[in-house]
């Protein structure tokens, strides 16, 4: 027998050394975050462990997992939980130690190992842990799969079997560094700055980027768990001035920065203009396009409009769907449509055969933007930016809302757009032609302009995009009404940043 997890016990006692604390809201709809010590310990990490087994065993899977760990001060003892409770569990244990997690997913195939476990807490300030899971490779888990592993660990119901077994592999990075290099090196010396914020990718990134013949110049790629500089983030700005200031003063063609997992690639180009990664995305579908007429994309609701309206896309014959925000969403819709590329302005990019194996790794991402280049020899990053239709967009902003009430908030903010549309009222003076509720509710206007709403999948934050086509005026209007309709509710806090 094993305790039922409880969500709350006072460290330093015996009881927060011998039994499991889950706080319930940890399992996100895609994968699991919590505070470590504050909203699950090392028991109840444990307890987790024994719930993946259980649910492998349930879905009639081998019981196989790869699992491995990013650099943080606390993450190793928090996998050797997790594999604690697999051991228990009766499943077969392939450690591949630090790891990125694309990493850990590129594991499943060279290993032929059918689920992963990847303790992250991706880029989450330090203090975050979580574990990023699947069992059918290149998938991760969805909603229904973390409802049903929450119920398992909740309510203690694990198979116990026993007979599980642990092995180390060795020398893992490499094996990965040459499955992304083994191919022709780029035709010319491109000269970029890669940026860790300090995180697991700085063991990683500049080796594959110079093994592939770029000129490299490292930017805080020492591992230090404290992320003393700023958190290994490429949506947050701290990162991207920084990585445009070396830029800038390094005369770099582009500059990439790699996220805390070193599944996500943020982009600052040569001028020293941080393009969000929807638009890189962009880009990048038009170059692929061209390669590959006809191609199928998906990209989350936060993206740009473009992907729908952009004059090259539409002449290369690119065909998008919109569809929900969440690396488990988008990887599972690529797969469901066959498409060639997922893109979400988080900078999880997804690229299936013939480029990549279905998931997100930042560093397949930043080989691409590079071969790009390569393909253009006579244009910049900059002129590439600059060869997209003009529209002004914000950051991905994200108010204050507890993990219990954001989604009840996102529901009432769903309902009064709809409310507003039926009674013809309009948003920041312009009239609303469409609402795309997919996700939250994403409010699109008669010039274009469009503002998001939806609840964070794996913080206590709302999600606030906008974009306009008309200008920047309209964007900072469109903000305003939205986030008046926001201010409405007292539940919602203050924002990280803002326009």
């Amino acid at each position: 027998m094993f305790p039922k997890p409880v969500p709350f016990l006072q460290s330093n006692t015996y009881e927060f050394e011998s039994g499991p604390m889950v706080k319930p809201t940890g399992f996100r709809e895609y994968d699991a975050r919590w505070l470590f010590e504050k909203e699950i310990n090392l028991m109840g990490m444990q307890a987790l462990g024994m719930g993946i087994g259980t649910l492998i065993h349930e879905r009639g899977v081998r019981p196989d997992i790869v699992v491995g760990h990013d650099f943080r001060g606390y993450s190793a003892s928090i996998k050797m939980a997790v594999v604690n409770g697999l051991l228990a569990a009766g499943i077969n244990v392939h450690d591949i130690g630090l790891a990125l997690s694309p990493m850990a997913y590129f594991a499943q195939f060279a290993l032929d190992v059918p689920a992963v476990a990847m303790i992250t807490a991706s880029h989450n300030d330090n203090g975050w842990t979580g574990v990023k899971m699947g069992i059918d490779r290149p998938l991760t888990f969805g909603p229904d799969e973390m409802s049903r592993l929450k119920d398992i660990v909740l309510d203690a119901k694990f198979d116990l079997k026993g007979g599980g077994s642990y092995r180390f592999v060795e020398n893992f990075p490499e094996t990965y560094i040459k499955d992304l290099t083994d191919r022709p090196k780029l035709k010319r010396p491109i000269k970029v700055v890669a940026a860790c914020g300090n995180g697991t990718a700085g063991a990683f990134a500049p080796a594959v980027l110079e093994a592939l013949g770029a000129e490299v110049i490292p930017l805080d790629t020492e591992l230090d768990h404290t992320f003393p500089r700023y958190n290994p983030n490429p949506e947050d700005m701290k990162m991207l001035h920084a990585l445009r200031d070396k830029v800038m003063e390094t005369g770099a063609e582009v500059g990439l920065g790699f996220d805390g997992d070193g599944d996500r690639c943020g982009v600052v180009d040569n001028e020293g203009e941080e393009i969000f990664a929807d638009k890189v995305g962009v880009m990048l579908a038009r170059d692929i396009s061209a390669l590959h007429p006809n191609s199928q994309f998906v990209v989350d609701v936060k993206s740009t409009g473009l992907f729908n309206t952009d004059p090259v896309l539409k002449a290369n014959g690119a065909k998008t769907d919109y569809f929900k925000t969440g690396h488990s969403y988008i990887k599972r819709r690529v797969t469901e449509l066959e498409a060639i590329v997922g893109f979400e302005k988080s900078g999880h990019y997804f690229f299936n055969a013939p480029i990549g194996r279905g998931y997100d790794d930042g560093l397949v991402s930043a080989i691409a933007i590079l071969d790009m280049l390569d393909r253009n020899p006579d244009k910049t990053m900059a002129d590439l930016r600059r060869a997209l239709p003009k529209t002004w967009g914000s950051p991905t902003m994200s108010p204050h809302c507890d993990d219990e009430t954001k989604y009840g908030v996102v529901d009432k903010v769903v309902a009064r757009f709809k409310d507003m549309h039926a009674k013809g009222e309009k948003v920041g003076g312009h009239a609303i032609t469409d609402l795309i509720t997919v996700n939250g509710v994403r409010v699109v206007t008669d010039d274009g302009t469009w503002g998001l709403v939806r609840a964070s999948s794996n913080k206590p934050e709302l999600v606030v995009v906008v974009e306009s086509p008309a200008s920047e005026a309209r964007l900072h209007e469109m903000f305003k009404a939205v986030d008046a309709v926001l201010r409405e509710n007292a539940e919602v806090g203050e924002y990280n940043q803002t326009i």
